[in-house]
């Protein structure tokens, strides 16, 4: 059997997923097999493992951070939500199918097995398991049948390091009212707390310190200090939505209400020159250099909100002028059709953006894969990113043809025929490997005659690596590692 040990947070973007990836990169660089978990992960972004499954993208960020490959198992129920009240259920990487709130309520706990089972097949790899709670495990009107943070450190009997968020104010009110609302036996697990993205003098944060292990009798493991990191990171709480800056190289990414795997733009904030802003509305679109319409949970219902609030109008017009890139849901949108003949997303037939050449048909299979191999030979204005070499994956509920009913490989890039301007693909991750991006970002300035010169950004996986190296130096300086040891040489073999 595996030590454990569980990350629980007095709130949402408490800082979890972050501080798992830590733990399991120091942990690794000590020598041990190291896996994260968690056992259901509500998320847009997501990840196709070797297998085929589809996993939440925060565990495959933690499974890099351990140094292994990202398997289903240290995810199995991913919930993907759909609208506001009901998400796709996903059981170990297959779609179980769509519930409401509700329904999902009543039926999680017939998840237990499935848990369990991954959990143990998790233990046959892993010395040590670090857990992600979701939420807080405070939420009193859901602690029935729960699977993901008390629940769940009970049935592996996990030792719990409770952690708040000072930024957003209020941390000792978060831990505290956290530990009152327990029950006892639960509140005996709580072996640590931590405090998260300090900013300042930290000898100004000691008597509330002293008075909160007083008054909680649990001891702080940690003041953790806010770091500047370029990390995957919660997708419904993230801050990059937030950024407004533009730079040299300006990047427009059409933020609908159900997007998705954004996470494959991110290696475009890598290079210094490049802003990368999310934006909801026309008057946010300003006049960037480029344009990408990303993934969506709801494809048909996003493009009729864009349709409504102006910005597919907008974006057609652009598209005159500058690149405008779809990826999956988005590049579903850009074609001239969109049927829903199974009812996926309501049912219907939807016009597209009519940019590119091709028509969709929505179904209840969901494709999902790994693919990597050569970019076509391309025209247009990204013409020098043919034959490249890309890797990425693929998960999309539908089939795309181009118009007429003529084959079509999906596992390309295509180009429209009027303006070569607008692109579209179905793989997720095309810009991470090797020059993919540098070729977009180059090509752009090029166009804007501006020299980019020493800030192009090549290596992702290397940044990555570096990132996670930061933030293990980072706790190991600001946590006490030998008091969270001790916390697993407590537990049960």
């Amino acid at each position: 059997m595996s030590k454990v040990i569980m990350i629980q947070g007095t709130m949402s973007g408490a800082g979890k997923s972050i501080l798992v990836a830590g733990l399991c990169r120091i942990m690794k660089q000590d020598g041990y097999r190291v896996a994260p978990f968690k056992s259901q992960n509500m998320a847009l972004n997501s990840f196709i493992t070797q297998e085929g499954l589809e996993m939440g993208r925060a565990q495959v960020m933690q499974a890099e951070a351990a140094g292994i490959k990202p398997m289903v198992c240290m995810n199995p129920v991913l919930l993907k939500p759909t609208h506001h009240t009901g998400s796709q259920v996903i059981v170990n990487g297959e779609v179980l199918g769509n519930m409401s709130a509700r329904e999902y309520f009543a039926y999680k706990k017939q998840l237990l097995p499935d848990i369990k089972k991954a959990f143990q097949k998790l233990e046959e790899y892993a010395d040590i398991i670090v857990i992600e709670g979701a939420g807080s495990p405070a939420e009193i009107n859901l602690r029935e049948n729960d699977i993901v943070n008390m629940g769940m450190a009970k049935l592996v009997d996990a030792p719990v390091l409770l952690v708040g968020d000072i930024d957003r104010g209020g941390v000792f009110a978060q831990l505290l009212g956290t530990l009152l609302l327990l029950s006892e036996e639960e509140k005996k697990r709580v072996k640590g707390l931590i405090i998260n993205k300090f900013r300042g003098d930290k000898t100004m944060l000691d008597p509330g310190i002293v008075m909160l292990e007083q008054k909680g009798q649990v001891p702080v493991a940690g003041v953790v200090p806010y770091m500047e990191l370029s990390l995957e990171d919660e997708d419904s709480l993230t801050e990059r939505f937030d950024k407004k800056e533009e730079s040299y190289i300006d990047i427009a990414v059409i933020r609908y209400p159900r997007i998705s795997n954004f996470t494959d733009f991110n290696i475009f904030e890598q290079i210094k020159e490049v802003s990368v802003r999310y934006v909801s509305s026309v008057s946010e679109l300003h006049q960037p250099d480029m344009v990408i319409l990303p993934g969506s949970k709801n494809t048909m219902g996003d493009l009729k909100w864009m349709r409504q609030n102006g910005l597919e109008a907008e974006v057609k017009k652009l598209a005159e002028d500058i690149p405008v890139f779809g990826i999956c849901g988005g590049y579903q949108m850009l074609g001239e059709q969109i049927a829903d003949p199974q009812g996926v997303e309501g049912g219907g037939v939807l016009r597209g953006m009519e940019l590119l050449p091709v028509v969709t048909e929505l179904g209840e299979k969901k494709v999902r894969c790994q693919i990597e191999g050569k970019l076509p030979k391309l025209d247009g204005v990204f013409s020098n990113l043919s034959e490249l070499e890309f890797v990425g994956y693929e998960m999309h509920m539908g089939k795309t043809e181009l118009s007429g009913n003529d084959a079509l490989d999906e596992k390309k890039m295509i180009v429209s025929g009027r303006n070569k301007n607008v692109y579209g693909t179905y793989v997720h991750g095309i810009f991470d490997k090797g020059c993919i991006a540098t070729a977009i970002v180059q090509n752009l300035a090029e166009k804007k005659g501006i020299l980019i010169g020493d800030g192009v950004f090549e290596d992702y996986q290397s940044f990555k690596e570096k990132q996670y190296d930061k933030l293990a130096d980072t706790l190991r300086e600001y946590l006490n590692m030998e008091e969270i040891y001790g916390m697993l040489r407590e537990t049960h073999w």
